[in-house]
């Protein structure tokens, strides 16, 4: 198998037009390619400066996970911590995690953030919103979002091949001359749900309006770890 690394996005368009196969760490296809046989050509975007930002307000899809400090909302760098091992951060991608995994554990705090994707595609560079990154997998360059004022993440502990661990993810954005807003995003097994609420007087209200939303599907024992969650954002309101 050939690697390309490219390090301009003409070159990387150059490779994804020819047929090469996308990969970050490959911790997610390499088992796969072992038993199936390798691509004859792939290519990564770890030389490639678009995809390599990290700050206050964006992430590239080729940084490690374990490169995500606290440069970065409270929710995304908790999210990033709680990924594999030791060893699985320092090789896997942001990239592969919310494009090429079935768990996606960076997506609820990817939602939270109102983030929005740089991809890549043969014929240039464009904007996506989440939905359409998670439906069409396509290569991810970077995340960009404006910085919450306060974020919360919460990955419950899970059994060794049992179902995904429960994952709650909010952020608190503000209104600017309008009413705050409250974004939560949960993970329960493989579906995420999100909701966006404006923060009402009280937690009490907030809460119930964000019952009016898609997260109202939920079950009551997920709500059992969204409702302090949510209070607790809203009664420590501060700078992330």
């Amino acid at each position: 198998m050939q690697l390309r690394l490219p390090t301009s996005v003409p070159e990387a368009r150059e490779c994804l037009a020819e047929g090469a196969v996308p990969i970050g760490g490959a911790t997610l296809v390499w088992a796969t390619w072992q038993r199936d046989g390798f691509p004859q050509a792939a290519f990564s975007l770890r030389e490639l400066p678009e995809a390599n930002v990290l700050g206050p307000g964006t992430v590239g899809g080729a940084v490690l996970l374990h490169r995500i400090d606290a440069t970065v909302p409270d929710v995304l760098r908790l999210a990033a911590g709680t990924i594999g091992t030791g060893a699985v951060r320092r090789t896997a991608t942001v990239g592969g995690n919310i494009v090429g995994s079935t768990l996606r554990c960076l997506l609820p705090a990817a939602l939270v953030l109102d983030a929005r994707a740089t991809v890549l595609e043969p014929d240039g560079v464009r904007e996506a919103d989440l939905a359409e990154v998670v439906a069409k997998r396509p290569v991810l360059l970077s995340l960009r979002w404006r910085p919450p004022t306060a974020s919360a993440y919460r990955k419950l502990p899970g059994e060794a091949g049992g179902a995904p661990p429960l994952v709650v993810a909010s952020a608190l954005h503000a209104g600017h001359g309008t009413p705050d807003r409250l974004r939560v995003a949960v993970r329960d097994g493989y579906d995420v749900l999100s909701g966006t609420t404006v923060c009402e007087p009280g937690a009490e209200a907030t809460l119930g309006a964000l019952r009016g939303t898609a997260l109202g599907e939920l079950p009551a024992a997920a709500w059992d770890f969204v409702r302090p969650q949510v209070i607790g954002l809203l009664e420590n309101r501060g700078t992330d």
